[in-house]
C-alpha cells in the first residue's frame, strides 16, 4: 500500500476538521509569511555564503603562489614537502575515522537501538516543509554515525518527492541505514508487538528505552496544523505509543514538539549516557527552554551546537562522498 494510502486509512474515520487544517487565523497567516521570508532569506544567505567561501579560497591560493614566488627554490621544495605531509596526514586521519564508522554502523545493524522515521506523510507537507525534513533527516544520519553508540536506522514509506530529494543528497545511496518503501507495519509485520511510536500527543512517559522494542518518529514538519496525528494513526494500527520525559526535567517555553533530528539525538544522547536530563539538556535550545539549573544550560550554549550541527553535515557529506559506507 503506497504511503498516501496508510494515511488516508488511518485518518478514515476521522471528521472533516481531522482531515483538513482549520482556515489560518490572521495570527497564523502572519507566522506563515514570516515563515516564507525567512526561507527565502535562507537561500540568499546560502548563496552569500557560498560566494563568500569561494572568495577566500581564491585569496588563500594568491597567497599561496605570492609566497612561493617570494622564496628560494630550496625553501620552495622544502614548503611544499610539509605542505603535502600534512595533507597526507588529514587523509589518513579521516580514512581512519571513516573506518571507525563503517564498524560502528555496522555493529549497530545487528545490536543497535533500532529507530524508525515514519515517512508517509508527504501528501501532507508543502515542498518546503519536504526540503525541510530531508534536511533532518541527512542530519540524523550524520550525528548516528558520529555517535559512540549508534543506532539502527530505518526510513519507511521511503517514496515520491521525499525519496526524490533524498536520493540528490550526495553519497545517499552508501548510507548504511534500511531503506523501505513499504510502511513500517509491513515491513515489521513479525515485530509490531514490539513498536512505539512516539508522540508528544501520548499518555504514557517512556523511562527508559528497551533494546527489544521499535521506536518510531513521525516525519511530519509543522505538526502543529496536524495536532494528534501521529498519536491516531498509531492508535488505529494498534501501536504502542509513549513520549519523551521532557516534562519532568525541563519547562519548556513552547510546544513540546520537537524536530526528527532533535528526537534522534536525544535517543543516540541517551543510549549513551542513560541519563534523560543530560540528553535534553544537550540537544534542545536553551530558548526553547526554562531550565532547573542554569549553568546547565549555560555550558550547553557554550558548546556552540549550531555550529556542530554544520560541521557534522559536512563531514558527513564529505564521507560519503569520498568512500562507500
Amino acid at each position: 500500500m503506497e504511503p498516501i494510502q496508510n494515511v488516508q486509512k488511518t485518518l478514515e474515520n476521522s471528521t472533516n476538521d481531522d482531515l483538513h487544517p482549520p482556515v489560518l487565523s490572521k495570527n497564523a497567516q502572519k507566522k506563515l509569511l514570516k515563515q516564507q521570508r525567512f526561507e527565502a532569506n535562507k537561500l540568499k544567505k546560502k548563496a552569500a555564503i557560498k560566494e563568500q567561501k569561494q572568495r577566500k579560497a581564491e585569496q588563500k591560493h594568491r597567497e599561496w603562489e605570492e609566497k612561493l614566488a617570494s622564496i628560494s627554490e630550496e625553501e620552495k621544495t622544502k614548503l611544499i614537502q610539509s605542505q603535502r605531509e600534512l595533507k597526507r596526514e588529514r587523509m589518513e586521519k579521516a580514512s581512519e575515522e571513516r573506518e571507525k564508522k563503517i564498524e560502528r554502523l555496522t555493529r549497530a545493524k545487528e545490536e543497535g537501538q533500532k529507530i524508525i522515521i515514519d515517512l508517509e506523510f508527504s501528501d501532507l507537507m508543502t515542498p518546503n516543509e519536504i526540503h525541510s525534513l530531508v534536511q533532518q533527516i541527512m542530519y540524523c544520519y550524520a550525528v548516528n554515525g558520529k555517535s559512540p553508540l549508534p543506532g539502527h536506522l530505518w526510513l519507511t514509506g521511503c517514496s515520491g518527492d521525499i525519496e526524490t530529494q533524498l536520493q540528490r543528497l550526495p553519497g545517499f545511496d552508501k548510507w548504511m541505514i534500511e531503506k523501505e518503501s513499504r510502511s513500517y507495519v509491513e515491513a515489521l509485520q513479525d515485530q509490531k508487538d514490539n513498536l512505539v511510536y512516539l508522540t508528544a500527543d501520548a499518555e504514557t512517559v517512556l523511562d527508559e528505552l528497551d533494546p527489544k522494542q521499535i521506536y518510531i518518529i513521525g516525519g511530519l514538519v509543522d505538526r502543529n496544523r496536524w495536532k494528534g496525528l501521529t498519536k491516531k494513526k498509531a492508535q488505529d494500527q494498534g501501536i504502542q505509543t509513549a513520549k519523551l520525559p521532557i516534562g519532568n526535567y525541563l519547562k519548556m517555553s513552547s510546544s513540546q514538539v520537537l524536530t526528527v533530528n532533535q528526537v534522534v539525538e536525544i535517543l543516540l544522547k541517551f543510549l549513551e549516557t542513560r541519563d534523560w536530563k543530560t540528553s535534553f539538556f544537550h540537544v534542545i535550545p536553551q530558548r526553547k527552554r526554562h531550565e532547573a539549573e542554569a549553568e546547565v544550560g549555560e555550558q550547553n550554549e557554550e558548546d556552540g551546537s549550531g555550529e556542530s550541527k554544520k560541521k557534522c553535515i559536512e563531514q558527513s557529506s564529505t564521507d560519503e562522498g569520498n568512500l562507500s559506507t
